[in-house]
């Protein structure tokens, strides 16, 4: 399975590299789904975007579009989630994958319950909550805007930290070894 995913980052990187004008959309399209309830399990984004902010920042790609790209996939893909959230309420725990696995609904709930918007921002760095969290914070209907700006603050956090850090230090790396 890690030998299989490797060799889909890989792939999805190199194309990247060799198409870049499919690279913003391709960011967006990876974060969003990445940030989207139960997505998040699918798509391994974070070892996506450290791998490609390495590429991007050897191969000298302007990594701030990029990372603004991850960041609002991100933000969008927490926001639909929210939305699920609000819509479905407490009977989002009646449908797939969530009716099989009910503690993972309940451990999102008990981990908003005691942070609330920090829950939020903690959940975007944190696999198993970026699942669930935006969906538990609809389900419990907090504020709008006080969930979009924890969203916000938290997606750019995320987003420029895994592919601006990952790209940066790459190219300082690469500075510093002559490369």
């Amino acid at each position: 399975m890690t030998a299989q995913l490797d060799l889909w980052i890989q792939t999805l990187v190199e194309f990247m590299r060799t198409n870049q004008q499919w690279a913003l959309p391709i960011v967006f399209f990876v974060a969003f789904a990445e940030c989207v309830a139960i997505f998040s399990w699918l798509v391994p984004a974070t070892l996506f975007f450290t791998a490609f902010g390495a590429v991007a920042g050897a191969s000298g790609l302007d990594l701030i579009p990029l990372s603004f790209a991850a960041s609002l996939g991100a933000a969008f893909g927490f926001w639909l989630s929210y939305w699920v959230g609000l819509l479905l309420g407490p009977r989002v725990d009646d449908y797939w994958p969530l009716r099989d696995n009910p503690n993972l609904l309940r451990k999102g709930h008990d981990f908003f319950e005691k942070w609330g918007f920090l829950g939020i921002i903690i959940g975007h760095f944190v696999g198993p909550l970026r699942a669930v969290i935006a969906l538990v914070a609809g389900i419990v209907q907090m504020p709008f805007w006080l969930f979009q700006l924890a969203n916000f603050v938290a997606s750019f956090a995320w987003g420029f930290g895994l592919l601006y850090g990952a790209g940066r230090a790459t190219e300082m790396m690469m500075q510093f070894t002559g490369k």
